[in-house]
């Protein structure tokens, strides 16, 4: 898959159909969402997903509301119509703000570890980021199997932490998520969503999960077992499939 760059928007996009807009979160490239990129263009459906500015906005524009606009001028820019949003983590919170800003734009919302009512370790600014094995096991502590956090993914985060540019925006961006707590729009968010939650999620614990489905009028929880923050990465068949029976479900 090649990233494609057209007036200010980098992007990934495959198959055609129905859009799967999907919103990555903070620390997350859009590589962790490679079973959704192979798996939903066989359904009828295009998967497309733009890379969020977090370090090449100003850091006044490094906001969750700013994001949110973001999306809307780049669904425009595409003339995407009755888009599916599918966000994890930093990236759920975005859609979050986006279908209450929106709603005419939304057909469905997925949500998987998403943030915007409460997140561990937001706004912590990494103490020891210079420690490689504080940054690995802070890293493997996001995911189940602590396997996941390869090298390649470890190196990149602790890459990321050590750019003091980019510590000094995702710290922005952690604390406008903090400021930004959904609790009393979530009632008003009317789209169907589907909740996809891991069971053993360390960053937004599972009690968050349940908090999303008593507030969102519209919403079906479903957990995946043996699983941490990021669903579609550590058990993509098994993400794909509940993610694609709510589809099928819901005639979205």
């Amino acid at each position: 898959m090649k990233s494609i760059s057209e007036s200010g928007y980098n992007y990934l996009s495959v198959g055609s159909g129905q859009p799967i807009l999907i919103l990555h979160g903070l620390m997350g490239g859009l590589s962790n969402f490679d079973g959704v990129f192979k798996y939903f263009p066989n359904q009828g459906y295009q998967v497309i997903a733009p890379e969020l500015p977090i370090y090449n906005s100003s850091l006044l524009n490094t906001n969750v509301k700013f994001f949110a606009k973001f999306v809307y001028k780049f669904i425009k820019f595409k003339n995407l119509k009755d888009v599916i949003i599918l966000g994890n983590s930093l990236g759920g919170h975005v859609g979050l703000i986006f279908s209450k800003l929106y709603p005419k734009l939304i057909k469905g919302l997925v949500l998987t570890g998403s943030s915007g009512l409460y997140e561990n370790s937001m706004g912590d600014s990494y103490p020891k980021r210079e420690d490689y094995n504080y940054i690995k096991e802070r890293t493997e502590a996001v995911f189940f199997d602590p396997k996941i956090a390869t090298k390649k993914i470890v190196d990149e985060v602790y890459e990321t932490v050590n750019d003091r540019k980019k510590l000094i925006k995702i710290l922005a961006m952690a604390k406008s998520a903090i400021r930004h707590n959904m609790s009393n729009d979530l009632p008003k968010i009317l789209a169907e969503t589907a909740i996809i939650w891991g069971e053993n999620d360390s960053v937004t614990p599972p009690e968050v999960a349940d908090e999303f489905k008593k507030l969102l009028p519209n919403s079906q929880l479903y957990w995946i077992e043996n699983c941490g923050h990021a669903p579609m990465m550590e058990h993509p068949e098994k993400f794909n499939s509940v993610m694609n029976s709510w589809l099928r479900e819901k005639k979205l």
